[in-house]
């Protein structure tokens, strides 16, 4: 069987990887010069740096196993996470109880009720009972006012601005507290968080090389422009590749791994139902301004920022999770926002942007100084975070397109899950596992 991948991150190359393990023929195209999608690299200081900042949790499996498949594993460490909230002027670490315990914003009722809470959500098993409310809502009922408008409430606007966090649905924050507790032990234990230390590029890399060396072929800067349908069935791609005059490659199967709002002007008219699902999900670009600085800016990895009078949702200090040797001695801070591309936030550029951002950088550090700065990157992943709302399992598309042999894989599709590389890779497996089912 020939089978045609569109797109080059974790989903369309563990895909191709099972694929050309079973013999199958593969053929994986990507419009960007490099691999990995959303979790692809550069260099920073001597090494690899994501253009999106990445980790693994305990519980992605997927991934874990892919990386040992790969022959990486001694390359991926397990280290303790440092996570901090920052409200009011002040770093507060957000890591065990007793961190909770000392997190005076709240009185202590409201304290031991946020535990609470979150134990109960930790133990809560059966989301789809929580379908049908928004986070928003549940938050305000059961942790209560004081806990909303602290800690909860100003994370939601901040990842999903003031047009979408009140339209989440509960299942994707549940997803939220369950990741995040499964990375923990039992007891007092911390978080543990897990990171190739050649990046996830060079898992992409290896990845890419072992599908090459199947037989199989993944092409870059190379643009799908049309998915051709004969007699309703899927028959072949017309591909734009460098330097070459577009043309059509002929496949028995194809897997697209678009976002749901590109996926419809690759192909023919669809159904309007299966269209209405595909173009009724929104999606927020991941919007990353990446400092390089000469001495940390503070000793947390996560700082999540609860003071929305600052411009951005997130400080992502990486070298405060991975050494700063690793990166020549520099320290590398993402300023981390989620943006509509309608965002005034969203169209500015590097220079504009950074100029935004730098004078609440001196909110987290009073001493923190332009001076600090060696060098900086700005960086836009659109379809970053599809927007989850109500009743969302009712809304997800069949990775069975309306076309006989068309799939279609991509993150709205993981659902209750969140998007990351983990469930990408799961998700290409799966689809790979249909493809065949139906092939026989």
């Amino acid at each position: 069987m020939r089978v045609g991948i569109i797109g080059a991150g974790a989903t369309g190359l563990a895909a191709a990887y099972d694929l050309g393990k079973l013999g199958h023929q593969v053929a994986v195209y990507e419009r960007s010069p490099f691999l990995g999608g959303q979790a692809s690299t550069f260099d920073v200081g001597g090494a690899r740096l994501e253009r999106g900042y990445h980790h693994l949790f305990t519980s992605d499996t997927d991934m874990v196993g892919l990386i040992h498949e790969l022959g990486l594993g001694s390359k991926l460490r397990w280290i303790d996470s440092k996570v901090g909230i920052f409200h009011q002027g002040k770093i507060y670490n957000f890591v065990t109880p007793l961190d909770l315990l000392r997190f005076t914003p709240l009185s202590l009722p409201d304290r031991f009720r946020l535990g609470l809470v979150t134990l109960y959500l930790r133990r809560y098993k059966n989301w789809r009972k929580l379908e049908s409310v928004t986070a928003d809502a549940w938050i305000r009922k059961y942790a209560g006012r004081r806990v909303y408008d602290v800690v909860w409430g100003p994370l939601l606007r901040g990842k999903f601005g003031e047009d979408y966090y009140q339209q989440v649905a509960m299942p994707w924050f549940w997803g939220k507290i369950q990741t995040r507790f499964a990375s923990r032990g039992k007891g007092m234990a911390k978080e543990k968080l897990g990171y190739p230390m050649g990046s996830f590029g060079e898992v992409f890399d290896v990845l890419g090389e072992r599908i090459k060396g199947a037989g199989n072929e993944v092409y870059l800067s190379s643009a799908v422009r049309l998915v051709v349908v004969e007699d309703g069935r899927a028959v072949g791609l017309e591909v734009e590749m460098p330097g070459e005059e577009p043309r059509v490659r002929r496949f028995d199967a194809i897997i697209a791994t678009t976002p749901s709002y590109v996926f419809p002007r690759l192909v023919p008219p669809l159904p309007q139902d299966y269209l209405n699902k595909l173009t009724k999900v929104n999606y927020l670009s991941a919007v990353l301004v990446i400092l390089v600085l000469n001495r940390p800016l503070s000793h947390v990895y996560w700082l999540n920022i609860a003071d929305r009078s600052i411009p951005f949702v997130g400080v992502i200090e990486q070298t405060n999770f991975v050494e700063p040797e690793h990166y020549g001695g520099k320290h590398i801070v993402y300023l981390s926002n989620y943006l509509s591309t309608q965002h005034p936030l969203y169209k500015k550029e590097h220079g504009e942007l950074l100029e935004e951002y730098l004078p609440h950088l001196r909110k987290i550090n009073p001493d923190f100084d332009r001076s600090w700065i060696e060098t900086s990157y700005h960086h836009r992943v659109d379809a970053a975070q599809p927007i989850i709302g109500t009743n969302f399992s009712q809304r997800i598309p069949d990775h069975r397109t309306p076309f006989r042999g068309l799939y279609l894989a991509n993150t709205t599709q993981i659902y209750p899950e969140d998007r990351g590389t983990n469930y990408s890779v799961r998700m290409g497996k799966q689809v790979a596992k249909m493809v065949m089912e139906d092939y026989t």
